[in-house]
């Protein structure tokens, strides 16, 4: 079974471009989905979470991510202590998917995470697939989002890697503003050149 890293930067379309995937029968394990079960209330995060950092478990008992962010950005080493638990139980749901993507005979499985590279996860991975899409339409995406400032995004855009140096290192690059008829196409050739082996000729 091949597995698949796909990453891309806010805006990128990067979860639109997954459920395509999926469509074509690629079974998807999504990162940002595995820690929000964590987070959640009897989540398996949240009793450490409560006695390094007790102000961010909210009235539910499930973990206040705004509260938990500010506490993120308050002290860089906050996110080293929170990163040093929390990464190894995403990784270890990602093996639980795994071996299940095996026991039903899925010939690839696809890794949906935004810190793919900063993570060192696509050395893990048999090929790497990148989201983009030119600056001003990832802005306007972005900007369109409800609640959403241009300081706001500004700030999210500083703390990921830049798209360019995404799209050097990914082994294919899947463009999203051609419209979904475009993605799709290109989705399905990536796939394909994925299964055969023919990275050279598809990238």
């Amino acid at each position: 079974m091949k597995t698949i890293g796909l990453t891309g930067s806010i805006g990128m379309g990067k979860s639109t471009t997954a459920a395509m995937f999926e469509a074509l029968g690629v079974p998807v394990f999504d990162a940002d989905a595995a820690v929000h079960a964590l987070y959640a209330p009897g989540g398996r995060a949240v009793p450490l979470i409560r006695a390094v950092f007790p102000d961010a478990i909210g009235p539910d008992g499930g973990v206040d991510r705004a509260r938990l962010g500010e506490h993120m950005r308050s002290d860089p080493l906050n996110l080293d202590v929170l990163t040093s638990f929390v990464h190894p139980w995403v990784a270890e749901m990602r093996q639980e998917f795994v071996a299940q993507a095996e026991r039903d005979g899925a010939k690839a499985a696809l890794f949906d995470v935004p810190l793919l590279f900063e993570t060192g996860l696509d050395a893990q991975v048999d090929a790497t697939v990148v989201v983009t899409a030119p600056a001003a339409v990832q802005r306007a995406r972005v900007l369109s989002r409800p609640g959403m400032t241009t300081a706001l995004f500004d700030s999210l855009l500083a703390r990921q890697m830049p798209d360019a140096e995404k799209r050097a290192r990914a082994d294919y690059v899947i463009d999203t503003s051609k419209g979904m008829e475009a993605a799709r196409e290109r989705v399905a050739q990536v796939l394909s050149c994925i299964l055969e082996d023919q990275n050279g000729s598809c990238i």
